[in-house]
């Protein structure tokens, strides 16, 4: 079992309201978010586009609910953008979740990512030209500099779309950067890119030593193969409900959480699972959710 004083569980709000499908939970309101968030049983949330932009305002909403932030999404953008443009942004976002208590800053090269377009995910996705692979991996070890100078981590969300998606690019990615970069291992987004849980099994264990935060998501492999074989976009697979959460798609968790107790993983397992609210009741399934890993975990 993992160790219950090592490892917190948290959700992301992307189950509420989506931020890059605003239309999908508009009725959701931040503070039925969260409050749903500590009455499924969880501790932890990430940063959503409905939360108050003041830290001191954000936080007095959580505390009331035992909720705290463990986590919120960056964008680089070291492929389209000089340098500085992202390290200044990253300073800004660092220093407001620093404000939060916040251990971890997710951070994933959109410069030139198709998650947004209504391009094919699978058959338009960037691929990284030598120059590029040096731009991104030379921006996140200055990044995780920056962020160690306020006791924080930086850890990097392989993410389908974008030119860090497969397990080959992971690989790459992490043999290029310093030991101070670490990894944001989606459960999801790999089996999502290989059309197989196995990979997420794989890259889990190859990099586990620098696995510094988990996102659980599950996968509805029906979907993402209709995604692939009529070359839709990664938006449209959201819409079609391609993800969900663990234990009602394709992944067996248990291997995971395997993995993750082998290795005495500390840190956050937080559930993403975007799926439209109106479909998929996202406190239902919050609950579905937190039932799932604790019959599996003990959490």
């Amino acid at each position: 079992m993992l160790d219950r004083s090592k490892v917190k569980l948290g959700i992301a709000p992307i189950a509420w309201t989506n931020d890059d499908l605003p239309e999908l939970g508009r009725e959701n309101t931040f503070e039925q978010c969260i409050s749903e968030m500590a009455l499924a049983g969880f501790t932890g949330s990430e940063v959503g586009n409905k939360y108050p932009k003041d830290p001191k305002v954000l936080k007095s909403y959580l505390d009331l609910r035992g909720v705290r932030i463990c986590n919120a999404w960056f964008s680089t953008l070291f492929t389209s953008e000089p340098e500085e443009v992202t390290i200044n942004n990253f300073i800004e976002h660092r220093d407001f979740l620093h404000a939060l208590g916040a251990k971890m800053i997710g951070c994933s090269e959109q410069g030139n990512s198709i998650q947004g377009t209504d391009k094919s995910v699978f058959h338009d996705k960037p691929i990284y030209t030598e120059e590029e692979w040096m731009k991104v991996t030379t921006g996140m070890n200055k990044l995780a500099k920056l962020a160690a100078e306020k006791g924080m981590k930086l850890s990097y969300h392989h993410h389908m779309g974008t030119g860090i998606q497969t397990p080959e690019e992971v690989d790459k990615f992490m043999e290029m950067t310093n030991d101070d970069v670490y990894l944001l291992f989606d459960s999801g987004h790999l089996a999502y890119s290989e059309l197989c849980a196995q990979a997420s099994y794989d890259v889990l264990q190859k990099h586990i030593k620098r696995v510094a935060h988990v996102h659980l998501k599950d996968i509805r492999m029906d979907i993402v193969k209709k995604v692939r074989d009529n070359k839709l976009s990664f938006l449209e697979g959201v819409k079609m409900g391609a993800f969900t959460i663990p234990g009602d798609g394709a992944i067996d968790f248990k291997p995971i959480f395997k993995i993750l107790e082998d290795n005495n993983y500390e840190g956050w397992m937080v559930v993403e699972a975007e799926q439209d609210p109106a479909v998929a009741n996202p406190f239902e399934y919050a609950v579905k959710a937190r039932a799932y890993i604790k019959e599996n975990t003990g959490l």
